[in-house]
């Protein structure tokens, strides 16, 4: 016969909110796993009321969507809490940013809404910058437009299975080159795929067909993240929300 945990259940799921946070200064350097739980130790320390799974082992109703890898900026990273009593989402979002250390600040707080559909399913493309320092501004354009015009550029990606072969091609939606304060800054545009195309990708690319090869270490900043318009840009992934949730608000005024 299964075991079965003893004492009630845990209070069911009432309210689901959908958060963006920034990865920001030394910070770009922390692991995925790190960010988790200084996330979590803050929704604690704010007394968040967060809903928890069943079984012998119950856990905080967290979903992570997407993470930067370690060593890139983010300004839109995303998470979603499912909670066991119903908060104003702002002030959930200013109660956790208080909790977090800087670099970890918390943009954006809104309440999922039945029907919306899935977060994740809103997550199919990132917008990077990528500062290169050191890097002719004219070089970089005549590199990309060379990347653009092939249909394939093999790149070895290094997996937690060793190296692999990708067509980093492909996932290239659209990139633009231009300057500030004297550096060469390229914005790409790339597809999530399996496996991820990510900016150290792009820029094996850019050596492959160019042998563009900087002579500094490229900042690379994930600027946004969503689902893929037909402008070849990101759309704001908490905009569904934002409008069902306004849609509401609205029937539910008086007239």
């Amino acid at each position: 016969m299964a075991r079965t945990p003893d004492g009630p259940p845990p209070p069911p799921t009432v309210q689901k909110l959908r958060l963006r946070y920034t990865k920001r200064g030394p910070l770009r350097f922390a692991s995925h796993r790190d960010l988790a739980r200084a996330l979590e130790r803050a929704l604690r320390r704010a007394q968040v009321p967060m809903a928890f799974s069943a079984g012998f082992s119950p856990h905080p109703k967290i979903s992570y969507m997407g993470a930067a890898p370690t060593g890139a900026a983010s300004e839109a990273e995303y998470f979603e809490i499912g909670l066991s009593a119903r908060c104003d989402p702002e002030a959930v979002r200013a109660a956790l940013d208080a909790s977090l250390p800087p670099g970890i600040d918390v943009l954006e707080c809104v309440e999922a809404v039945e029907g919306s559909g899935s977060l994740a399913d809103r997550l199919d493309g990132t917008r990077w910058r990528i500062d290169l320092p050191g890097v002719d501004t004219g070089d970089l354009a005549a590199a990309v437009q060379e990347l653009l015009s092939r249909d394939v550029v093999t790149v070895a990606k290094r997996t937690k299975n060793g190296l692999k072969d990708i067509d980093a091609r492909e996932a290239v939606v659209g990139a633009e080159v231009t300057e500030e304060a004297g550096c060469a800054i390229l914005t790409v545009v790339v597809r999530q795929l399996t496996p991820t195309v990510r900016p150290d990708d792009v820029m094996a690319a850019l050596a492959v067909v160019a042998d563009l090869r900087p002579p500094l270490p490229p900042r690379a900043v994930r600027e946004a993240q969503g689902r893929l318009d037909d402008s070849g840009d990101v759309a704001d992934p908490l905009g569904p929300d934002r409008a069902v949730r306004s849609s509401l608000q609205e029937e539910s005024t008086p007239v």
